[in-house]
């Protein structure tokens, strides 16, 4: 007879879905003997914790359109897994959690070690999941199981794609299914049935005309252009037309930033030539963009005016149109079917000269072009130094993944992501540590890219571990360390009463070559593009340890001025 375990993961693979990220305990040790069987069809990754498995499945499933699985106990998958599931339901990654209730054998109403049933003495898997996922189901048979799964599959690719889970009653893993299943189980892939509704032709070809006669018409790309993968489409379409583009935090680099018509990321942490752009526009079309307060300056009455300015928003969900900015025209469908609707209709070039070159006057004034040459202390580095060493190293099949902190805040605001779709972004979260295991997912998903991560010594140390699986699945990936011994960004606000905010020094080279990988220090800025080179001829995981001046500050890289 079949086993839930195994008909779970028959339901998976005939799902499509061929990978799953781990540190197994209790009932999802019970499962592992069904995935061992099936591993021609499906790859188990064994990560050293669930926060490193969780960042793993989410972007993997942002990178490829289709989930991955996050599998863990329950306890831990509901607390320090959740870094990598709230990411994926902020930013709408494709992901199936598959969890349990560690209630040994049905004890767990009576307050056993561990429990997550919700009651006597326990915790509430259900209860800490429902809120940070698209769709969350308790199994407490084996047809609950699989059907759950192909429930939790169907709601995370369909839009707006996130996370969903499973949670199983621990006894029913290993339990045997009866030969006549009730109620009836049938093949996955008529759930996953979907034709996606259209753009309204009308509201197109009317947001077609107000852009061509528009003096400076902008679209802000945000998320849903990413999500799409329209980027070089909606690259050529404006390129066409001369028409502005801006990009939130998430989807910076969707375009090539050196673009003559991309005006770069928008928000405080972004730059100023976007910002400015923003303000001075007469239409606004915001595709695919939610418009939240962290790319508007926290809605500064100057950047986006409603009734001054014409404002149209692209959504593929009918709620979010109109829900942060009233709008002029509300347009419900995928940001890629607007864009293929606007190239096929065509908008007029007969105004591009004068568009691009007032967005050319625009950057050239608002120093889009330069990254400013900063002084750092003897045998250390500034941020911005580490900036231009990265920027002269990017090429067409590298990948980059940012983490958190002063790093990231100068990465988005000084690199020029040179081709479209390169640069990995915690965007919904922001959370640190998630950029090393970003880093080793896109290898794994994306095997032909030449893959790096930017992070803080504080956010790498924190999933530092990542370290280990990829030596142990031979990935080579390159964690770049801005090393300045301390959380930058904190500091730097803090000013002169800095408390909680100083580390104490760390030898990323010897931690890892202590954890199997490789490493090299660097302490001049002449050193960082040569480093990069050498970390990624040398192969297998390499960290280059970045020495970077603890005074050098974020603030340079920060747009507060008036609009």
């Amino acid at each position: 007879m079949t086993k839930t375990n195994e008909a779970v993961v028959r339901t998976l693979v005939e799902s499509g879905v061929n990978r799953a990220f781990t540190l197994p305990g209790l009932g999802i040790t019970w499962s592992l003997p069904a995935f061992h069987d099936a591993k021609a069809d499906f790859d188990v990754v064994l990560t050293r914790n669930e926060w490193i498995a969780s960042i793993m499945a989410q972007v993997t499933g942002r990178l490829t359109g289709r989930p991955a699985v996050l599998m863990g106990q329950g306890p831990w998958v509901t607390t320090i897994g959740g870094i990598g599931i709230l990411e994926a339901h902020f930013s709408g990654s494709p992901m199936v959690v598959l969890t349990e209730t560690s209630d040994y054998d049905g004890y767990g109403q009576m307050g056993v070690y561990q429990t997550m049933t919700g009651d006597y003495g326990g915790a509430d898997a259900m209860a800490s999941l429902k809120p940070i996922t698209k769709y969350c189901t308790y199994a407490t048979t084996p047809e609950e199981a699989v059907y759950g799964t192909q429930m939790a599959v169907k709601h995370a690719v369909l839009p707006r794609q996130g996370p969903a889970a499973v949670v199983m009653k621990t006894p029913i893993i290993r339990a045997e299914m009866p030969e006549t299943s009730k109620p009836k189980l049938y093949p996955s892939q008529g759930y996953y049935a979907y034709t996606p509704s259209r753009p309204d032709t009308g509201a197109v070809s009317r947001l077609a005309e107000m852009i061509d006669k528009a003096e400076r018409p902008l679209i802000i790309a945000g998320n849903g252009v990413l999500s799409s993968g329209c980027g070089a489409a909606l690259q050529e379409l404006a390129e066409a037309a001369g028409v502005g583009i801006a990009t939130s935090y998430n989807a910076k680099g969707v375009i090539s930033e050196n673009s003559d018509i991309c005006v770069g990321m928008m928000g405080t942490w972004g730059h100023r030539a976007a910002n400015r752009a923003v303000a001075q526009a007469d239409l606004v079309v915001m595709l695919g963009a939610s418009m939240g307060p962290d790319y508007t300056r926290f809605r500064e009455e100057g950047l986006i005016r409603p009734g001054d300015q014409t404002l149209v928003q692209v959504d593929i969900d009918p709620r979010n149109a109109g829900w942060v900015y009233p709008v002029d025209l509300a347009i419900t469908g995928d940001a890629s079917d607007v864009v293929a609707m606007l190239a096929e209709q065509g908008l007029s070039g007969a105004r591009r000269e004068t568009r691009v070159g007032a967005l050319t006057d625009g950057k050239k004034r608002n120093g889009y072009f330069d990254l400013p040459d900063l002084p750092s202390a003897q045998g250390t580095v500034h941020h911005s130094d580490v900036v231009r060493g990265l920027q002269s190293f990017l090429g067409p099949d590298d990948l980059l993944a940012l983490d958190a902190g002063s790093n990231r805040i100068w990465a988005t605001f000084g690199l020029r992501m040179p081709y479209p779709g390169q640069l990995l972004v915690p965007g919904g979260t922001g959370a640190m540590g998630w950029g090393g295991p970003a880093a080793a997912a896109a290898k794994l998903a994306l095997p032909e890219k030449r893959v790096t991560c930017l992070a803080g010594d504080g956010g790498f140390m924190m999933t530092v571990q990542v370290i280990p699986t990829c030596v142990q699945q031979n990935l080579d990936v390159v964690f770049l360390v801005s090393n300045n011994s301390g959380l930058g960004m904190v500091r730097d606000n803090l000013g002169d009463k800095r408390l909680a905010v100083d580390f104490n020094e760390v030898d990323f080279v010897k931690v890892a070559e202590g954890m199997g990988g490789k490493g090299l220090a660097v302490y001049h800025p002449d050193e960082i593009r040569d480093a990069l080179d050498e970390a990624h001829k040398m192969g297998g995981p390499v960290v280059v340890d970045v020495k970077v001046d603890p005074d050098a500050s974020h603030h340079p890289a920060v747009d507060n001025e008036p609009l």
